[in-house]
């Protein structure tokens, strides 16, 4: 059985990696239609060996298409993904817009995979931020295990989180320093280049930033309410690849030891743990790769049942597009199949 997938915001980092993993893992598209704004109408994308012309989404008619996978932006996904939904496609969004309605499922398929029956309710599944869909893979295993009690985690994110232009001004600082050029942040608040920047998104009334409530309250809606969790969300001058440092409070007795087997037994996870051959993976390794990389695991002596550990994942992948098309992949397998 195949399928009718349409990539909306397939101009974007995240849509172009949506079609080269829709290659890459051989999903049983009969058609695959890329969609944008007027403005990119005519522009060329890659699929696999093939060339496909961008449509219009603003005049394309999602009748006839099984998947509307969206990833233009929470303002786009608003207006589009429910008419895609009310014209019959699954739609898959990659935006905030829809992640804490209680009408639709927030899914990482090696988590929650039994959630995404609930797409029924709107013909909407939400796809978490990319912050938050490494850190809960690392997390699910071990709560099954000990059940969490408490997570601190301090991430380190990529500039192509922050999209084609975050990028472009972190290549162009850089450039400019070494010409004694005066950065001037744009995309971002203060200079990115050779410098860390403790802000992500907007801040909100408590002095979080946006960034830190979504893992918090994501984490909460995928894998456990009670999980207490507090973040602090740090942009670094890297192009592509999230890391996460993550502190781990439990319920029950949980060692570094049994955490190191768990979590290489468990699905999505990739354990690199041999610090003393420098056996630990850093952002710029993992690009490219479907993983999500556990390194650096080791007991904390500070409380009683703690342990803490480094995660690291590409984060246009499994924090985007490789999730996105994975809950694509389920929701056939498990839902429409079974129907049909």
């Amino acid at each position: 059985m195949g399928y009718r997938v349409a990539v909306v915001g397939a101009t974007g980092n995240v849509g172009r990696e949506m079609l080269n993993i829709l290659h890459e893992r051989q999903f049983p598209a009969t058609e695959v239609i890329a969609l944008a704004s007027k403005r990119s109408v005519g522009r060329e994308v890659s699929f696999g060996d093939k060339t496909l012309k961008v449509k219009a989404l603003e005049d394309f008619n999602f009748t006839g298409t099984d998947f509307a996978l969206f990833s233009a932006g929470g303002t786009v996904s608003a207006k589009f993904a429910p008419i895609a939904a009310a014209q019959g496609a699954i739609v898959i969004d990659n935006s905030s817009h829809f992640r804490m309605d209680p009408d639709v499922p927030l899914i990482v398929p090696e988590v929650n995979p039994q959630d995404a029956a609930g797409y029924t309710r709107k013909n909407i599944i939400a796809n978490p931020n990319c912050s938050t869909a490494q850190l809960v893979v690392a997390l699910k295993p071990l709560h099954d295990a000990a059940v969490i009690k408490r997570v601190v985690v301090s991430t380190y994110q990529s500039t192509s989180g922050a999209g084609n232009e975050a990028m472009d001004e972190l290549f162009t600082q850089t450039k400019g320093i070494y010409v004694n050029d005066t950065p001037t942040p744009s995309k971002f608040t203060k200079q990115i280049a050779f410098n860390v920047i403790p802000h992500i998104d907007v801040f909100m009334d408590d002095r979080y930033t946006k960034e830190e409530w979504k893992m918090m309250v994501e984490t909460k809606k995928i894998v456990d309410p009670a999980i207490k969790l507090t973040a602090t969300c740090v942009r670094v001058p890297t192009f592509v690849g999230h890391a996460e440092s993550i502190n781990i409070e439990f319920e029950n007795e949980l060692t570094a030891d049994r955490a190191r087997e768990i979590l290489r037994e468990s699905p999505g996870i990739m354990v690199v743990d041999n610090p003393e051959e420098n056996g630990y993976v850093t952002p710029v390794e993992c690009v490219g790769d479907y993983a999500t990389f556990i390194s650096r695991i080791r007991d904390d002596s500070t409380i009683e049942n703690g342990i803490n550990l480094w995660c690291v994942s590409d984060n246009l992948r499994k924090g985007a597009a490789l999730n996105t098309v994975q809950i694509a992949e389920l929701v056939g397998r498990e839902y429409l199949k079974k129907a049909a």
